[in-house]
């Protein structure tokens, strides 16, 4: 226990000396995320907000042929700008976001009670103006169907005729777990920062000293090459998972200041949540620097050894692409997957779903059982001789 102790304040004293450590650890990995993240949802959700509060302004040509639509249009908040010569080039250019086009016999079809017909022409792959021409569309259907039932009511007829079928919604989403579908991707940020908190920790301790020739001497001690191991592992992990609460805290606090509330919508990353998540990625942890650790002892170089990282770093992303490519309803048996059953438990947390004390179990106890192994593994590449050598 003494060597242990020793060979894990040794490696964490000089790593805290190390800058490059501290920064990706300490400052970039866990906080990078979260900064991200805060950006990209106010600079979205503010533009989209600001949009839904001004008056939508469209060129429209032909406005002289239904000048009754036009009026209705502006009473609910359409604003009608200037035609545009060429509107399809208009739109491809970003010129216009929408262009309203009433051809010459709207009037006259209008006359006979047969369907008028209005062009919307627009772009569907800008992602920027899908609010816009939902909300033109959205117009122009209010005004159809308040037209429909006053030609129904002229002819003695009942309005309810148009709707033979009445649709009575009932959403059951709350308002958090209609949040939870926008914070989606905090699990990856979670599983991420621990993986980047004790990469380059674990590259350090293996293939940095197999490099610079002091592992061999530190392997002449007369003492197990486990317990030496076990000191690096346990310093790496104490990185990743002080790299892990930065980072949960920070989105805690960064979830308060994205304006969800004006979107009907809440979210509660307190220390509930916080607790819940770091006793799920407790395993992960200690999984993820054995792994670090056994590909670093394949390398003979710190440069090598960061290649071999880079594809392991792949790993984690293969549950949240196949949970966003593929959804599927939340099953017991994916808490006892190491990494899927992490991201399904926080996903659940997210949305305001409780995690059963049986998930959360079978999602700790199998996480630690497969980071034993990798740690079984790690420990019987530790001990052969060619570790030590460099070259």
């Amino acid at each position: 226990m003494k060597t242990l102790l020793t060979v894990f304040l040794k490696e964490v004293k000089e790593n805290l000396r190390d800058r490059r450590t501290i920064m990706s650890a300490l400052i970039l990995g866990p906080l990078l995320g979260p900064v991200i993240f805060i950006m990209i949802m106010n600079v979205v959700l503010t533009r989209e907000l600001n949009k839904a509060d001004q008056p939508v302004k469209v060129p429209v040509i032909g406005a002289k042929y239904a000048p009754n639509l036009i009026d209705a249009l502006k009473q609910q908040g359409l604003v009608p700008q200037p035609p545009i010569a060429d509107p399809e080039a208009a739109v491809r250019d970003r010129d216009a976001e929408i262009v309203l086009r009433i051809p010459a016999g709207f009037g006259d079809s209008w006359r006979k009670g047969q369907t008028s017909q209005v062009e919307l022409i627009y772009d569907s792959s800008q992602s920027d103006t899908g609010s816009t021409v939902g909300r033109v569309k959205g117009l122009l259907e209010n005004y159809s169907r308040r037209q429909g039932v006053m030609r129904l009511v002229a002819r003695g007829l009942s309005p309810a005729m148009m709707a033979p079928v009445a649709i009575d919604e009932r959403d059951q989403s709350t308002p958090q777990s209609r949040a939870g579908m926008m914070f989606g991707m905090l699990p990856y940020f979670f599983v991420l920062t621990v993986f980047m908190g004790g990469m380059y920790l674990a590259i350090d301790l293996t293939a940095g000293e197999r490099e610079r020739q002091s592992l061999e001497p530190l392997f002449a001690n007369p003492v197990p090459r486990w317990k030496i191991l076990l000191g690096k592992l346990a310093a790496t992990c104490v990185f990743s998972l002080v790299s892990l609460l930065i980072c949960v805290i920070a989105f805690g606090f960064c979830g308060k200041l994205i304006p969800i509330e004006r979107l009907g919508m809440r979210m509660n990353l307190g220390i509930s949540f916080a607790a819940q998540v770091l006793l799920m990625m407790l395993p992960l942890v200690m999984l993820l620097a054995c792994l670090q650790t056994l590909v670093s002892a394949f390398a003979k170089s710190y440069r090598e050894a960061q290649t071999y990282q880079s594809v392991l770093m792949m790993v984690p992303i293969f549950p949240s692409v196949l949970l966003s490519v593929t959804p599927m309803k939340i099953t017991d048996w994916m808490f006892y997957v190491p990494l899927l059953g992490q991201q399904v438990g926080i996903m659940q947390l997210l949305r305001g779903e409780q995690v059963t004390p049986v998930q959360l179990s079978s999602c700790v106890i199998t996480g630690l059982l497969v980071a034993l192994l990798a740690m079984a593994a790690t420990a019987w590449v530790y001990r052969s001789e060619r570790l030590a050598i460099s070259t």
